[in-house]
């Protein structure tokens, strides 16, 4: 297993400690520094993470680069440090060879090489073509460790079996795939128009895990947006 810290506080970083054999695998451009004892290279898709252009294009689905690279030490320890785009936190997802997660397009930073990503298409149309993330979310598999990053700070839920959380499409980051995903509509018209919160919110039903962000890319550019229309 590697070893790793996270560091930080309103951009948090992953530093990864990486021994010879070790091999992690990152999406392209999280990179914030290596060592020079690591080595690294590109892929379409990686070793545990894919391979061939099929993989690639299917990664292209999710919104996600087609590139994935991989870090390794040959004769020396080295580390390589990942951070995401934009101010938040990252967070280690521990994946045993049972456990599967459903990740939005923009929440994966890097794995340990023997997990598996693929995409995985959402289990009802309405979800796909409303709720905010797209008909395809990126599917993370185990073993190994996986990391994934949140804007602002994370707010994780464990759903008992049955017990429904309704949440802000764009402010879900992943869930356990025995979560059943579905949108509905944010109340009537005049909430839905003037609320602020969008048309739909994203019905999750247990049993598992859901993990939410409470700082959206898209809030991030409207607020942006409007301190720079403002000055």
């Amino acid at each position: 297993m590697i070893q790793y810290e996270i560091q930080g506080d309103n951009l948090e970083i992953v530093r990864v400690r990486l021994e010879p054999g070790d091999e992690v695998v990152a999406e392209a451009g999280k990179m914030i520094y290596k060592t020079p004892q690591v080595d690294w290279r590109t892929t379409m898709r990686g070793k545990g993470i894919g391979g061939k252009l099929l993989g690639g294009l299917k990664r292209k689905l999710t919104g996600e680069s087609l590139f994935l690279t991989h870090f390794s030490c040959r004769a020396e320890s080295g580390e390589v440090g990942f951070a995401g785009d934009f101010p938040g936190r990252v967070r280690p997802i521990h994946l045993g060879v049972q456990r599967s997660v459903l990740v939005q397009k923009d929440g994966f930073v890097a794995a340990e090489a023997t997990v598996q990503l693929d995409i995985a298409l959402t289990k009802r149309l309405g979800a796909g073509f409303f709720g905010g993330e797209g008909f395809i979310l990126q599917r993370l598999r185990g073993p190994g460790i996986a990391f994934i990053h949140a804007g602002g700070d994370f707010v994780e839920f464990d759903l008992e079996q049955g017990e429904m959380l309704q949440a802000d499409t764009g402010s879900l980051v992943c869930f356990d795939d025995t979560v059943d995903y579905d949108i509905s509509l944010a109340g009537g018209i005049a909430t839905s128009v003037f609320g602020g919160e969008g048309f739909f919110l994203a019905t999750l039903t247990g049993p598992g895990k859901v993990v939410l962000q409470t700082l959206t890319l898209n809030k991030l550019r409207r607020e942006l947006g409007v301190q720079a229309a403002g000055s």
